[in-house]
């Protein structure tokens, strides 16, 4: 079969591999559709993610759908259409149970966190736990599915602001994350969605998913002291001081986007004075069932997605999915 192994920093090949052999609690798919995540653009671009280094030929991606190939047990039936919860977690900690993805001593498809790295899912055929699986629901295609992963990563934002969604929310970047977020925030109601961005043409993209007001940062004011809740998905420095800022008293930044893993320079000067709750979001526990859900309710959703390319061309794809201003969600399909 082919995978895709980025060897080093932008060197990313198709190479042959022996399709593997489903063992007992094991399934093995015929992957169809791999999202290129902002991890994986890290991976290819610097041969690493922040602190997780590339030590082997690395395959990257865990964000994807598929169909089952082979289910020794025979539970899963040969070509059923699935999209995949992509954790094996690690060790329970009693005080937070029901925050699984921060148990320590898991793992995640496509990470390079551990050695030997836990290799992703861009490949022809890739092995999976049997409990990773999720079936899709008639009518969600394979295509769309590949979103799961991602639109789980959004609702669990959600999910931290604790139940403090009401009529307002401020999205700052307008990536492929930060449109989902905006996507999870219309779909549960909000009435009022603002978004920010540096691009015009992710801004575009944010209204064509139903965002009542964009701001195009740099050139537009973005009001202070307004929202009650805030998602900041650009991981930059400088939208983190924005965010504090557009926050409002007693309000939440919800922190999304994956922040470097080096000193940063933030004003966080009225995060004290309004008294700002600065929250962290990491992965997801369950919400991925609930983004299979809402993205078979809602097939506007999937608009995010811009670019589908052949493993062939992986090098160009990685290239377009950095470029903010030319794509959203970009897919590899196979």
């Amino acid at each position: 079969m082919k995978s895709l192994f980025i060897h080093a920093a932008e060197d990313i090949r198709l190479d042959e591999t022996p399709v593997p052999t489903p063992q007992e609690g094991e399934v093995l798919l015929r992957v169809r559709y791999v999202g290129i995540c902002g991890s994986d653009i890290h991976y290819y671009f610097h041969g690493r993610n922040g602190e997780n280094i590339i030590r082997e030929p690395f395959t990257p991606g865990h964000e994807l759908s598929a169909l089952v190939e082979s289910d020794p047990s025979g539970e899963w039936v040969q070509g059923t259409p699935v999209t995949v919860h992509p954790a094996r977690y690690g060790e329970p900690i009693a005080a937070i149970t029901e925050r699984p993805q921060l148990f320590p001593g898991g793992d995640y498809l496509g990470s390079a966190a551990a050695f030997p790295h836990r290799q992703g899912a861009a490949a022809e055929y890739v092995l999976v736990d049997k409990d990773m699986l999720r079936a899709l629901p008639q009518g969600l295609s394979l295509r769309d599915a590949a979103l799961a992963e991602p639109f789980g990563v959004a609702l669990h934002a959600l999910a931290i602001a604790d139940g403090s969604l009401g009529d307002d929310a401020l999205v700052l970047g307008a990536g492929p994350v930060g449109l989902l977020v905006v996507a999870a925030l219309i779909a549960r109601g909000v009435k009022h969605v603002a978004v920010g961005d540096v691009q015009r043409s992710a801004l575009d993209r944010a209204t064509a998913l139903g965002a009542h007001k964009t701001f195009l940062i740099g050139t537009d004011e973005v009001p202070s002291t307004r929202y009650p809740v805030v998602f900041e998905c650009s991981a930059a420095p400088a939208s983190l001081t924005q965010a504090v800022a557009s926050a409002a008293r007693a309000g939440i930044v919800v922190q999304v986007g994956m922040l470097a893993d080096a000193p940063i320079t933030v004003n966080l000067a009225s995060l004290v004075s309004k008294e700002v709750s600065l929250r962290g979001s990491f992965r997801f526990s369950t919400e991925i069932d609930e983004a299979i859900d809402l993205l078979s309710q809602n097939p506007q959703i999937a608009q995010v997605i811009t670019h589908i390319s052949p493993p062939e061309q992986a090098a160009e794809t990685f290239a377009v999915a950095r470029d903010s201003a030319a794509s959203g969600k970009v897919l590899l399909e196979f």
